[in-house]
């Protein structure tokens, strides 16, 4: 496994349960953890209910049970556990996988820098022999949007550590992202005593959706909302929303959401990421109801600004960078001024210049999807070729297999996805 984050650690123990070896390999010691589990911030929380979060898809109480032993004061079922705490369950299970089945598991340290035929390279010159490579490289850095116009006042990958520790208690920032990276960061920096103002700008101006108080029952999709035309089953889904909330709508879709991105024509797939994508994501991907207090606290004080438009400039001035845009409605140019520019536009996914996927995909060994969103995959998770034949020896795992599956952000979505991937791999059943 190229990766030790949540999908390559998790699929490394679904592996081991079912008697086969595999390597797992991290650029850090940090096994487990990957981007989103690696903050040490216990504001930052999970985006779903502990009750949801177990890592293994049989024992849907794993996570709980966990909780109730190592920290009971987060085992609430309908809570929202910090980040941190998810990060070392997932550590907890590896270490107990390795000590149930000695020997199945080998930890490296290290980069890949290529995939071969027979294994993958690592940076320093060693070549691990393999059966079959899984890419659980998780999400990337953001592509920047500002370009170098801001100079050293961007901080373009606001996870890299210490990335935050420049921005003074006072100083107004300019954010270009709307979504849970945007979230994250005002969160650390209100913790942590800054008491700026803030300007965040995005194509639509939309802010993630809240969880209510309370679980909601998922809604069972209806026909309607499985079959048809896309625009009989919008019409559908908005249906459902009036009549029984657009969040018991949109976890009824959960279980079938691969099978219908899977079973829907390319075109259409396009018209759906280019229309609806960004309402999808605010209100798939929620906020717990503390977070999202904190965020409209923000809003309502005049802390936070959230505009909508297109990146018009970006220049560095004495003070620090401006930000001027072209307002998604209206004529009338707008700008901005801060201290700091944060770049929160999300992962900053690329097949085609990462230095792992792109050169298979020069070779044919792999190839992207109709509509370039990442690599082509059969439904589990082979990487397809030039010619469309599937790749035995070749997986793609956890949000870079998102061109396949769209939901494969979430660990609920994940966990489905380490199954079926485990089972390819042994020629068992997932």
């Amino acid at each position: 496994m190229v990766g030790g984050g949540y999908s390559g650690t998790m699929l490394a123990v679904r592996l081991a349960d079912r008697g086969i070896h595999s390597t797992l390999i991290n650029r850090s010691p940090d096994f487990g953890l990957g981007v989103a589990y690696a903050t040490p911030f216990d504001g930052h929380l999970l985006n779903v209910r502990t009750s949801r979060m177990s890592a293994v898809e049989a024992r849907p109480d794993d996570f709980l049970d966990w909780l109730r032993a190592r920290n009971p004061a987060c085992a609430d079922p309908d809570g929202f556990a910090p980040r941190r705490l998810f990060g070392l369950y997932v550590q907890d299970r590896l270490a107990a996988a390795e000590a149930a089945h000695p020997g199945r598991i080998d930890r490296i340290i290290g980069a890949v820098v290529a995939v071969e035929s027979d294994g993958v390279r690592l940076a320093d010159g060693r070549v691990v022999i393999a059966d079959a490579v899984v890419l659980a490289t998780g999400n990337p850095a953001p592509k920047t949007t500002a370009g170098d116009g801001a100079g050293d006042r961007l901080l373009n990958d606001p996870w890299a550590a210490g990335a935050l520790a420049r921005i003074g208690a006072d100083d107004d920032i300019l954010i270009i992202g709307t979504g849970l990276t945007m979230v994250d960061m005002l969160l650390q920096l209100t913790a942590g005593g800054w008491r700026g103002r803030a300007t965040a700008l995005s194509r639509r101006g939309l802010l993630p959706r809240a969880h209510p108080l309370q679980h909601d029952t998922p809604a069972n999709p209806t026909p309607g909302m499985v079959a048809g035309p896309a625009s009989q089953r919008l019409g559908e889904g908005r249906r459902l929303a009036r009549t029984g909330g657009w969040r018991a709508m949109m976890d009824g879709l959960r279980p079938v959401t691969a099978d219908l991105w899977r079973d829907t024509a390319p075109a259409v797939r396009s018209r759906l990421v280019r229309h609806l994508r960004p309402w999808w994501d605010v209100h798939r991907h929620r906020l717990a109801p503390t977070v999202a207090g904190v965020i409209d606290g923000l809003v309502t004080d005049g802390r936070l600004r959230v505009a909508a438009g297109r990146v018009r400039r970006i220049a560095a001035t004495a003070e620090g960078v401006s930000l001027d845009w072209t307002p998604r409605h209206g004529t009338t140019d707008a700008s901005g001024v801060g201290g700091w520019l944060i770049d929160c536009t999300g992962p900053g996914h690329d097949p085609v210049r990462d230095p792992l996927t792109g050169p298979l995909i020069v070779a044919g060994r792999a190839r992207l999807d109709a509509l370039g969103l990442g690599l082509d995959l059969d439904g589990d998770g082979r990487v397809l070729g030039a010619d469309g034949a599937a790749d035995p020896r070749l997986f793609v795992l956890g949000p870079p297999a998102r061109a396949a599956f769209w939901e494969t952000i979430a660990v609920p979505d994940i966990r489905q996805r380490i199954e079926a991937v485990a089972a390819a791999l042994t020629g068992g059943s997932a």
